[in-house]
């Protein structure tokens, strides 16, 4: 069974409009929903064995949040190509994983997170299908768990959406 952690980046600031796209640095709503999402994944003991991460700065820092709550040796590959990257590109990243690894988390951006969790989901967890074709907001984290043996089996309709989990459902 391989599990897939589908991280979307935490809030980014827009304040600084000199900045480009992929230097927006989070802001404090974010920060605090980076905080939420690390305690969460915490609690749950999620401990993947490798974390693909964008190289924009959002997707950084919010990486250095939900890090710090894991095993330190977590190993950890930061790519640019994860920027933009569309669902069919996710799909071929993830195909390219070694199949000793079997669960990923992937920090990234919308629309292509979005769009691969909704493609690979052809099963769900009461209500989470839903909530994540509502919206997929920043710093949501879907769970996929499939029974394919190697990353590269991995296809449409193939995994099942365990959990659905946004900084909103953790704050008190």
């Amino acid at each position: 069974m391989k599990i897939l952690y589908l991280l979307r980046h935490a809030k980014s600031s827009w304040k600084d409009t000199s900045l480009d796209d992929f230097d927006r640095p989070l802001k404090k709503r974010g920060r605090r929903a980076g905080k939420l999402m690390a305690a969460y994944l915490r609690d749950q003991d999620i401990s993947p064995g490798l974390i693909l991460c964008s190289a924009a700065k959002r997707a950084l820092q919010t990486l250095r949040y939900v890090h710090q709550s894991m095993d330190a040796n977590i190993a950890v590959e930061i790519e640019e190509d994860l920027y933009h990257a569309s669902p069919k590109g996710l799909l071929e990243r993830l195909a390219r994983l070694d199949d000793g690894v079997d669960q990923v988390m992937v920090i990234g951006h919308n629309p292509g997170l979005e769009a691969l969790a909704a493609n690979l989901a052809g099963d769900a967890e009461a209500g989470s299908l839903k909530r994540m074709a509502r919206k997929y907001p920043t710093a949501a984290l879907a769970v996929l768990k499939t029974t394919v043996k190697r990353w590269r089996e991995l296809g449409p309709g193939g995994a099942r959406l365990e959990q659905f989990v946004c900084p909103r459902d953790l704050e008190i």
